[in-house]
């Protein structure tokens, strides 16, 4: 391992070990973080979409983008930018989301879950890694969004400010915003520790750079194994605190794991959404949640269409449940994965004619 190895490492420690401490304190069961769940229960404590079982203000999103914010301050890397094909990559956010929430989980939460035992979370993995290879394939043949620019200062405080917001709305809890009293967004951990965590994984996330979808794409498409390292460390922490704090959290197997089902095909095809979407976007849902803290507004419009697309999800009956995947998510699947390669054929023509 390089130097710079360890450092990768070690931030995945502590985030598999912040995950697995707010897991001890009351998040759902493998659901340390997930940034597609989160924003899923966001949008439903703003009224988004009327799951009841999924509507929360998660404090651990708005540490993320908060500490991402500090550290890029403190370190010199908050750049307003943008302007680099906003609508595309609002609509891949959107896909990106319903493919996660068709898995039940971002790939974040994807190895959370295999360090809870959760041998579905493999099927996932192999989906991932499989929309990964087909999005290089697209890079080799000259896929691009373009080039980003320099932009006012105002926009890239667009989602810090929206993660202040966020948090007075927990605060005061006024009566158009929504509290789930049962299932998943009922599960969370106390809010002071749940925002400190998310502030100090978001600063290591900015600082690191770790990104799933990125550790997978180096390894396939220059033999990088740099981010992997990070993603080895996340794991190793959630296997090792499942083991050592929570009783029993630790259940290998495919049958009653929490927040999941075992309907293999559509964890895998859901999964391949997010892989491909990660490489065509340039990373993953954790990643743009952190650029867009740092004032890099393509980002902040892909966040925004994660946020988007978990209401539709719901709204529309998109998103499985522990029963499985549902009939109108299983179709709305497939129209994803063939709109994402239609588009990306287009994009890359593109891209290769400009």
């Amino acid at each position: 391992m390089k130097k710079e190895d360890v450092k990768v490492f070690i931030g995945g420690l502590l985030i598999g070990a912040i995950g697995i401490i707010l897991m001890y304190l009351g998040n759902p069961g493998n659901m340390g973080f997930c940034i597609a769940c989160f924003w899923r229960d966001i949008a439903g404590g703003l009224g988004l979409h009327r799951a009841e079982v999924v509507q929360y203000l998660r404090p651990e999103i708005i540490g993320l983008i908060l500490g991402g914010t500090i550290s890029s301050f403190i370190f010199k890397d908050f750049k307003s930018r943008g302007g680099s094909n906003a609508l595309i990559r609002f609509v891949y956010g959107v896909f990106m989301s319903i493919g996660a929430l068709v898995f039940l989980g971002c790939p974040l939460r994807m190895i959370f879950r295999l360090g809870g035992g959760d041998l579905n979370a493999i099927v996932g993995l192999a989906g991932f890694v499989v929309g990964i290879l087909i999005g290089i394939f697209f890079l080799k043949q000259g896929y691009s969004l373009g080039r980003n620019y320099k932009e006012s200062k105002i926009a890239g405080f667009i989602l810090p400010a929206f993660a202040i917001m966020l948090f007075v709305l927990l605060l005061a809890k006024p009566a158009f915003i929504f509290f789930s009293e049962k299932g998943p967004g009922s599960m969370h951990a106390p809010i002071i520790y749940s925002l400190i965590g998310g502030l100090i994984v978001g600063a290591i996330l900015q600082r690191t750079r770790l990104c799933t979808g990125g550790a997978f794409r180096d390894l396939f498409l220059i033999k990088d194994t740099h981010y992997i390292w990070g993603i080895l460390g996340i794991f190793i922490a959630a296997l090792v605190g499942n083991l050592i704090l929570t009783k029993g959290a630790l259940h290998i197997g495919f049958a009653d794991q929490p927040v999941a089902h075992s309907d293999g095909l559509w964890n895998f095809l859901g999964m391949v959404i997010v892989g491909l979407g990660a490489v065509l976007l340039g990373g993953c849902p954790i990643r743009q949640t952190i650029l867009s803290s740092e004032g890099d507004t393509d980002a902040g419009v892909t966040v925004m269409g994660l946020l988007i697309g978990a209401a539709f999800a719901h709204n529309f009956g998109l998103a499985s449940s522990p029963e499985g995947a549902t009939p109108n998510g299983k179709i709305a699947t497939i129209i994803i994965i063939v709109v994402m390669l239609i588009m990306s054929f287009m994009t890359t023509k593109f891209a290769k004619e400009d």
